[in-house]
């Protein structure tokens, strides 16, 4: 039997989906249900507790501008987060001016949609950022495989190997 490098076929993507708004909650729910789990926090500080707590979350959609904590700082501290930072942030937010948009991608959003949005962009930028995903796992997984453990080491501790 060939060794497939653990790259296979991989069960519905579960998307945590944040928003202070019910209303939003729900229709994105019922837009993604059909393929993806979903799970749903109203602000940033309950995203970080299940994102943290639930290493099945492979992507997260959240709104910016929410109570207790919002979008931005949820983002930075996932980000910084070895277990988490590798899991892809889409805001979703009402915020439309390009500053908003640029200050998302330097904390390390995967990418930026405006409110109202397109139910068919929605769906289509989640699958190329899950997409995305898989493929880093997968490259991660070969070079795991491939390289001595010395040499993963080094480069997750100096970022190249000498």
């Amino acid at each position: 039997m060939a060794n497939n490098f653990g790259l296979t076929k991989v069960d519905k993507h579960t998307i945590l989906v944040v928003d202070d708004s019910v209303e939003n909650l729900q229709l994105l729910s019922a837009l993604l249900r059909d393929d993806y789990k979903i799970k749903v926090a109203k602000n940033g500080k309950k995203a970080i507790e299940l994102v943290q707590k639930d290493p099945a979350i492979d992507l997260v959609l959240m709104d910016v501008m929410m109570p207790e904590m919002d979008g931005y700082t949820a983002c930075q501290i996932l980000k910084s987060d070895e277990v988490t930072a590798q899991v892809p942030i889409i805001f979703l937010t009402a915020l439309n001016e390009a500053s908003d948009e640029t200050k998302g991608f330097d904390i390390g959003g995967a990418d930026f949609i405006s409110k109202p949005f397109n139910a068919q962009v929605v769906k289509a930028r989640i699958r190329t950022h899950l997409d995305l995903q898989e493929e880093r796992k997968k490259a991660d997984r070969l070079l795991r495989y491939l390289l001595p453990n010395t040499v993963i080491q080094e480069l997750k501790t100096n970022g190249s190997y000498t």
